[in-house]
């Protein structure tokens, strides 16, 4: 897979002759192929770029840095001929009237750096918006118009979580501005026809067409990735741009690209405008951005883990591996193995829903989470805090043989309880309960799950274990239970858990 880049300006990528010659047959292919009519897509696009142009924008960041320059003299042997003239020489460079030796002298010299990139106004009293890429670090910001009025910008606030960037103009008499509003993005299906505008490769606005291609695209950019995925042209130069519906709204703002060339290939990201709008709002409230925070580690629910749990509906919901003391989720009484199915009316199909929609509540608001526990859903009351930016996210001749014998033969795992020697051989934390995996089969379902020797099972089946006993019981209950899988609570030596499911068949 190609790596994902941000929209940013970059050389031209000429088109390769085998690539046309791949772009010239799939031509010739679709020519025989019946097309139908509203395939072509609108008559023209004109009337509404020209309804919207006004409100887009360039944006042209410098950084002023200041870079050291040092000039020293070659060191010579002493005696060297000419050795008096190569003194006389840096000297003079250096701006030092004679004497002084061949010594270093550090002379500070600013050094600029400029990135282009694209925006949109959203109220005409002057806020524009952008990626904070964009603007990255600037120290001068100008905003460039339609009609190429420059006006200095300030900014208002920043997100680097979900790239993000408010900025401020002050609009004058001559030069009043034009806003464009925000569209509904949920609205938005795959077929649903866009166009972008922008600044790609620096060349002024620029305006392009396509489709909604897909929706709720992670592309593990951040902890919040949900974007809309387009095929309409978009380039380095684009990014900050809007992305508009055919009523002129702007539904997305065009972020990155996924590209082998550096150029449009058809897959731009832009993040939607219902994630970007509670964002801005707080950035032009607050300065910055004030998510919400639950207190939970989780991970995904796959098809094993789900009918290990009993879990009805299938996969889907966040599954709590993890759960922060001092948290919210805590106090609430949300805990290990619970699996969060809906936050605050908002169904939980993956765990990757979960913290976008946590991060987008109020902090403080207080919400129900629905829990699936052992089977059961239970509704729990939870006061959000305040999600800072730092929280991003043994011996042998002690085992039971037979009881290990059967758990090698179900999991492929040897096992046995914690010993002073083992806690010793791999580290284990003190106070850290469980039964100690001695090995690992390598052709085991156990080993595809990487549990490794040194790890502890804490629980089978949300059940605590201590003995492999206790763990062969376990098994046997769930297999009796017609049980095909089962789900392991699995610690590492210094505390960390993960759940694991495993097949009994």
């Amino acid at each position: 897979m190609q790596a994902v880049e941000a929209a940013r300006p970059g050389p031209f990528t000429r088109l390769r002759p085998a690539a046309a010659a791949i772009l010239l047959g799939v031509s010739v292919l679709g020519a025989a192929l019946p097309v139908p009519a509203f395939a072509k897509g609108p008559a023209s696009l004109a009337d509404l770029s020209e309804q919207v142009t006004d409100a887009v924008v360039n944006i042209s960041a410098s950084t002023t840095v200041e870079a050291r320059s040092s000039r020293t003299m070659p060191q010579l042997p002493p005696g060297t001929p000419f050795e008096d003239l190569f003194e006389e020489f840096f000297n003079k460079r250096n701006g030092r009237g004679g004497g002084g030796g061949g010594g270093n002298d550090e002379a500070p010299r600013a050094r600029k750096s400029n990135s282009l990139g694209s925006g949109f106004i959203i109220d005409a009293s002057g806020i524009v918006v952008t990626n904070n890429h964009v603007i990255g670090d600037a120290n001068d910001i100008q905003v460039i118009l339609h009609d190429g009025t420059k006006l200095k910008a300030e900014i208002v606030g920043k997100d680097s979580k979900i790239d993000l960037a408010v900025l401020r103009v002050k609009p004058t008499a001559d030069h009043p501005l034009k806003a464009v509003p925000f569209g509904d993005s949920e609205k938005m299906r795959p077929g649903d026809w866009v166009i972008a505008i922008g600044n790609p490769f620096g060349l002024g606005g620029s305006v392009s067409a396509g489709i909604v291609s897909a929706r709720g695209r992670n592309i593990e950019s951040g902890p919040y990735d949900n974007y809309i995925q387009t095929d309409a042209a978009i380039n380095k130069g684009n990014s900050g741009g809007p992305l508009f519906n055919m009523d002129g709204e702007v539904i997305g703002i065009n972020t990155a690209i996924l590209s082998p060339t550096g150029g449009s290939v058809g897959i731009g990201f832009a993040v939607p405008s219902n994630n970007a709008k509670t964002v801005i709002d707080q950035l032009r409230e607050f300065g910055e951005v004030r998510r919400g925070w639950l207190g939970v580690r989780i991970q995904n629910v796959d098809d094993a883990t789900a009918e290990a749990l009993g879990l009805k509906g299938g996969a889907r919901g966040a599954l709590v591996a993890g759960v922060d003391e001092k948290g919210p989720a805590k106090t609430a009484g949300i805990d290990v193995g619970d699996v969060i199915v809906k936050f605050n009316g908002t169904a939980v199909k993956a765990s990757s829903d979960l913290p976008r929609i946590v991060a987008s509540t109020p902090v403080g608001q207080k919400v129900d989470v629905v829990v699936v526990r052992k089977g059961d859903e239970v509704t729990k009351a939870v006061t959000l805090g305040r999600l800072e930016d730092n929280e991003k996210p043994q011996q042998a001749n002690l085992r039971q043989p037979d009881a290990d014998n059967a758990v090698r033969q179900a999991l492929g795992l040897n096992l046995s309880s914690v010993t002073d020697e083992l806690r010793k051989r791999y580290s284990i934390k003190d106070g850290q309960k469980g039964v100690v995996v001695t090995r690992v089969d390598p052709n085991s379902n156990a080993a595809d799950k990487r549990i490794q020797p040194g790890e502890l099972i804490v629980e089978v089946g949300q059940e605590a274990v201590s003995t492999p006993a206790d763990v062969t019981k376990r098994i046997d209950a769930l297999k009796k239970d017609g049980r095909k899988s089962v789900l392991l609570l699995v610690a590492s030596a210094n505390g960390d858990v993960r759940f694991v499911a495993l097949g009994l068949e």
